[in-house]
């Protein structure tokens, strides 16, 4: 299986690896109703297994129309790549609710500052443990993996980078989600 390349499916590297120096902030999406762009953002990251090595992807995406707003492509787990798809993210626009989870990127200072200089963002953040608090964002992960990553072998960084380009261009314009009423998620968020 080694000598083909071929490997199960199971859990692998913790990303969320909360520093304990950094505040953590409430869940605020428990029975919340999501019935509008902008109302809540996710964000997450994951990794992304090249030739020789990984490369960190993170994503934010709207929970209404599971748009990803913007996303980054690092080969290191350092704060810097989050920053910057945040700050492309807020852009757009700004959230009514920003989640993430309790990972030291996402609770670093620089991070909830940019947040924090937007009075009317709040700032939720999951459970410790709690995959499921931002289902969305995982689902996510789990459609690119599946139709992108894990049928190609990237052979560099700029590689997985411009087929990841491609594959969120398809994603927001293309793919119809059955969620969304066999729309793409453009077509719900621009509506907003």
């Amino acid at each position: 299986m080694q000598q083909m390349g071929i490997e199960a499916i199971y859990p692998k590297k913790n990303l969320s690896l909360p520093d304990k120096q950094h505040r953590v902030y409430p869940y605020l999406l428990k029975g919340l109703t999501i019935d509008r762009p902008d109302q809540v953002w996710g964000v997450d990251i994951t990794y992304i297994r090249m030739h020789s090595g990984w490369a960190y992807l993170v994503a934010l995406m709207d929970w209404y129309a599971r748009y990803v707003l913007s996303w980054r492509l690092s080969d290191s787990l350092g704060t810097e790549f989050c920053l910057e798809a945040l700050g492309k993210a807020l852009k757009l626009n700004l959230p009514g609710i920003h989640n993430s989870d309790q990972g030291s990127q996402l609770t670093s200072l620089e991070y909830l500052g940019k947040l924090q200089a937007n009075p009317s963002i709040r700032i939720s953040m999951d459970g410790r443990g709690r995959t499921f608090d931002n289902i969305f964002i995982e689902r996510l992960w789990r459609s690119v993996k599946y139709e992108e990553v894990y049928l190609k072998e990237y052979t560099d960084f700029n590689d997985a980078k411009s087929q990841l380009s491609d594959y969120f261009r398809f994603y927001n314009n293309r793919r119809l989600h059955s969620a969304l009423n066999y729309q793409t998620p453009a077509e719900v968020y621009q509506r907003r």
